[in-house]
């Protein structure tokens, strides 16, 4: 560790344009019409609730390949040279250029984003190290945070039958280097949590796969990096990233409730939360605040990746995501729950054919303004009771009587059926109640539509 000065970004990449809010009616492409980091809602700021992150991966690592396109499209000013720390340094320089022109708080980060491997663990550990030292100074100079990191334990080869998972010990070895390394980055960094997505976690047949002790192994390994980031004082939490597939067929970390399961079954969740991506959830079949919700109703929710998928593709897409009530209803949870212990990373890369840079100014700038006003949205909704008193009433036999006793678990099979024909004989008969789904769809747009008017 080598303490740097302080640093700033040299400004040589981006558009001299710090990006603000504008107000409502702005028709500034380079400001924000929503999201006011100082305004408080329910007794904190809008950007203590967000705590916003972009991520290194996508946005200044990411090369506009795909799955049927894997020649690299994009030809980013801070990526060209031969010296591969060299191009480090540039684009770390042009990362903290745009967290400052964004005015987001935090950034996070895989270890091989930042750092080149080396030909040796001793090579990749100093050369993280060198990264890691920079950044430091960056953040110093900037006053920028970092959000979380993690361990790239996918992309290399060594990886291609899991990292934890794998059969070979020499690989788990591997991983558990490179994992050692990336917490001492995030402790340096001062980060809030430290992110665990399994990528190749999982199999591809079970023909030549022992699913319990590669489910073992993956727990040993969480709880030998719990230990050692607790002995080096590290004081955030850890978070598993859910994902049902791709690129594995089955991935360990399949969803929400299935890490959930897992924490519980290895003695992990005191230390362990849910970070959740949208674009996963819905390739688990489900939708982004199904997973939340799953995640709160379990005192789990700690930091959510914001993107979402195409729901005419069957892959991770890793789109911006810009409807304000997909937003609020994922973020009524997390208001609910009085924050998050993460943040909201922008785990989202601009298209394919969206080549300018001008580009990722206004991907994110469509976000952050989603989540804003989402927030404000989430806000209404709990405070006008929009939803909450509907469910209440939905779910009112159970607060007494025959309800209340079944929620407690103090009654049988045979007392119910005694109240059920003593109802009848009263000739009490069973009516159908409506869900009201419709009508709550509505609602939701009508407080969509005040959040509009009262901003006007």
């Amino acid at each position: 560790m080598v303490k740097l000065a302080a640093r700033e970004p040299t400004n040589t990449y981006f558009r001299d344009v710090m990006v603000k809010f504008d107000g409502h009616d702005s028709k500034d492409p380079f400001a924000y019409k929503w999201y006011q980091p100082n305004k408080k809602i329910q007794g904190k700021t809008m950007a203590e609730w967000l705590s916003m992150a972009v991520c290194y991966w996508h946005t200044f690592k990411g090369s506009g390949a795909d799955p049927f396109g894997p020649i690299d499209v994009y030809n980013r000013p801070w990526g060209q040279g031969d010296d591969p720390m060299k191009v480090a340094e540039n684009t770390m320089d042009a990362a903290f250029e745009l967290f400052t022109k964004l005015g987001v708080d935090y950034w996070c980060f895989h270890d091989r984003d930042i750092a080149p491997e080396g030909d040796t663990v001793k090579q990749s550990k100093f050369n993280l190290q060198k990264m890691v030292d920079l950044a430091d100074a960056y953040q110093r100079g900037t006053g920028k945070k970092n959000l979380w990191g993690t361990a790239n334990l996918f992309s290399h080869p060594r990886y291609t039958h899991g990292a934890a998972t794998n059969p070979d010990t020499a690989v788990i070895g591997y991983a558990a280097c490179q994992v050692k390394a990336a917490i001492d980055a995030t402790i340096q960094l001062g980060g809030r949590g430290y992110v665990f997505w399994g990528g190749r976690e999982g199999y591809e047949a079970l023909i030549n796969t022992d699913m319990k002790k590669e489910r073992e192994q993956l727990g040993a390994f969480l709880t030998m990096a719990r230990d050692y980031g607790r002995s080096q004082g590290f004081k955030g939490k850890f978070y598993i990233e859910p994902k049902p597939r791709e690129p594995s067929s089955h991935q360990y970390d399949y969803d929400a409730a299935t890490c959930l399961a897992f924490l519980k079954e290895f003695g992990l969740e005191d230390d362990f939360e849910l970070n959740l991506e949208n674009n996963h959830a819905t390739l688990a079949g489900h939708t982004f605040q199904h997973d939340v919700v799953t995640a709160a109703n379990a005192g789990k929710l700690g930091s959510m990746d914001i993107n979402r998928g195409d729901p005419t593709c069957g892959w991770d897409t890793d789109q911006f995501l810009t409807d304000p009530i997909e937003a609020a209803l994922v973020l009524m949870p997390v208001m609910q729950q009085g924050g998050l212990s993460g943040g909201c990373n922008f785990d989202a890369k601009v298209r394919r054919g969206s080549t300018d840079l001008d580009d990722i100014f206004h991907a994110h700038i469509g976000s952050v303004d989603a989540l804003a006003k989402g927030l404000l949205i989430a806000d209404y909704l709990i405070r006008e009771g929009t939803l909450s008193k509907p469910l209440v009433d939905r779910y009112a036999s159970s607060q007494t009587g025959m309800g209340k006793k079944i929620a407690e678990g103090t009654t049988n099979f045979k007392d119910i059926e005694k109240w059920v024909m003593r109802r009848e004989n009263g000739g009490k008969v069973l009516t159908l109640r409506s869900g009201r789904q419709e009508l709550l769809e509505n609602k939701l747009r009508e407080a969509y539509d005040a959040v509009i008017r009262n901003a006007g």
